[in-house]
């Protein structure tokens, strides 16, 4: 066999050949300082003996000393014609002429004889990267067909050890694993371990970290009981990837509960976020809802900055999507955030949720978002059930290329006995002084009505009127106390024009009054104040019910 013509189908032996075809000129050039031919003797200026031509060399022995490993193989069986000491000394020496399936069972384990099969057929020279042999160490296979005069056809099979590059992008992919590890379990551990459960809403939330080929982002959740019935719902994320994206996002979620905590507006908590953003690290920005709902007033009061608007199904199956208003990212500055409000009744679902759920590469995002709306149109079930539904409908997996995050609450609608657990009672306090007379007996006749028992009753009462005093004597008009049960708790609260928001004092033996709110704090399982929108102040306090 003519080991010279299969080895210039050696990788990039063509080329050269392509490069000096286009070099060599015509032989009535040569004597215009044309180079001569590569297969003609070279003749040295000094009187050397002269150089061999490339074809004049013994390919055999070429190949031989060719580090790679370097086999021929030919016919449609695949008979070993040669391999090189090169092969030898890694896979053993091998028998001429007998079958590939046979003769080298580790290009078999590899699969590479289908790719034999392919170059055959083809024509075409095929390559298989990286691919670790029975010895232990990794090679690049090139299969090259090669014609032979009146045979079937044979392939020049030439492997390059490549264990280095293997073994050292195997050391990256394990660092990098061990990154987005540290990275998710980060991540998960900033998260809520387990969510806050108000009373009047039911809520659940999901986490879906990016595939394995993604950096974990800081996507976040959180739910926040603010006392008094209302409950703060945040969702976030913050821009980025890997462990900075999530301790950042810790942060932002830590200071997102302290300033829960104020009971201020969601526009004020955005505001203050805003700032804090920028200290934390002025490159990196954050997208945040921030929300609140209170059961009296059957509507969620929101502000956002630069995130996805708040979905809220009804009980009907009508999606309305929340716009406005909505601000730029957190980080960003020099911004005034403000608050808006969108109705959530009885049997309706809001979802709240990061762009992993709704943006795709080559999609527009109002697409991803219309085809939320679709899905949440038609899934009922629990907060858990629906955040699953969604989940799948968005087409999430394992290997998804971004961080999910999803929370779902609902309003439900109770009727019968559980209705009964549900209850609202409110009273304008005109007049003067003889408000609180007023007050006491209609609180009195209230929690009687909903049979609470006697010392649970008294305490009601008293602080009821406690409260009502405070207002009277601090407040102005106009002025109301508010009684509400849940399977809980009881809430009882009152409201009046002014801003001046009340505060636990000492008060001296001699003192006549300021002893009204250590009265309530003393007595009650938890009180707080807050502004409200409209000017003035609620101050309330609550007591748990017992259970059974």
């Amino acid at each position: 066999m003519n080991f010279t013509r299969w080895s210039a189908r050696l990788p990039g032996t063509q080329r050269r050949a392509a490069a000096r075809t286009e070099t060599a000129v015509s032989p009535d050039r040569r004597g215009e300082g044309s180079v001569p031919a590569a297969r003609a003797e070279q003749q040295p200026a000094d009187g050397a003996p002269p150089v061999p031509a490339v074809d004049e060399l013994p390919a055999r022995d070429v190949l031989d000393r060719v580090p790679a490993l370097v086999a021929l193989v030919h016919g449609p069986d695949h008979r070993i014609a040669y391999v090189n000491d090169a092969y030898a000394a890694a896979f053993g020496v091998r028998p001429p002429g007998a079958p590939a399936r046979e003769a080298l069972p580790e290009l078999a384990e590899l699969g590479l004889l289908p790719l034999l099969d392919q170059v055959l057929r083809s024509g075409k020279p095929r390559t298989l990267k990286s691919r670790k042999a029975v010895d232990g160490r990794s090679y690049t296979f090139t299969c090259t067909p090669v014609a032979e005069d009146g045979g079937d056809g044979a392939v020049l099979v030439f492997a390059t050890d490549v264990t280095d590059h293997a073994e050292a992008a195997e050391r990256l992919r394990a660092s990098e694993r061990r990154q987005r590890e540290t990275a998710v379990t980060l991540q998960r551990s900033l998260l809520p371990q387990e969510l806050e459960q108000p009373d009047d809403l039911r809520i659940a939330a999901t986490y879906q970290p990016g595939g394995t080929e993604a950096a974990v982002g800081g996507d976040w959740y959180d739910v926040i009981t603010l006392g008094g019935g209302r409950t703060a719902l945040v969702i976030g994320d913050v821009m980025g990837r890997g462990v900075r994206a999530a301790a950042v996002m810790g942060q932002l979620r830590t200071a997102v509960r302290a300033y829960a905590r104020l009971d201020l507006p969601p526009h004020e908590v955005l505001q203050l976020l805003d700032g804090l953003a920028t200290e934390i690290d002025a490159n990196q920005i954050a997208t945040c809802v921030y929300a609140v709902h209170d059961p009296n007033e059957g509507r969620l009061v929101y502000a956002s900055a630069g995130h996805l608007p708040i979905l809220v199904r009804d009980e009907n199956g009508t999606v309305v999507r929340a716009d406005e208003p909505t601000g730029p990212p957190l980080g960003t500055g020099g911004w005034m955030h403000a608050s808006g409000s969108i109705a959530l009744s009885p049997g309706s679902t809001a979802v709240l949720y990061t762009d992993g759920l709704v943006e795709r590469r080559n999609e527009d995002l109002d697409e991803g978002i219309a085809a939320l709306e679709r899905a949440l149109s038609g899934a009922t079930g629990t907060p858990q059930v629906v955040c699953d539904r969604l989940v799948r409908s968005a087409g999430v997996t394992a290997d998804h290329d971004d961080d999910v995050a999803v929370l779902v609450l609902q309003h439900p609608a109770r009727t019968g006995p559980e209705g009964d657990l549900f209850r609202n009672a409110a009273l304008e306090l005109l007049g003067g002084v003889e408000a609180a007379p007023r007050a006491r007996a209609f609180a009195s006749g209230v929690l009687t009505s909903w049979r609470f028992p006697a010392d649970l009753h008294d305490l009601g009462v008293l602080a009821t009127s406690e409260l009502v005093a405070n207002s009277l004597q601090h407040g102005i008009p106009p002025m109301r106390l508010r009684l509400r049960r849940t399977d809980r708790r009881l809430i009882i609260e009152v409201t009046d024009g002014d801003d001046h928001l009340p505060r636990r004092r000492r008060a001296e033996p001699g003192d006549e009054s300021g002893r009204g709110i250590a009265i309530v704090a003393t007595i009650a399982s938890n009180w707080g104040s807050r502004r409200t929108p409209g000017g003035g102040k609620a101050v309330w306090c609550e007591f748990l019910l017992p259970r059974g």
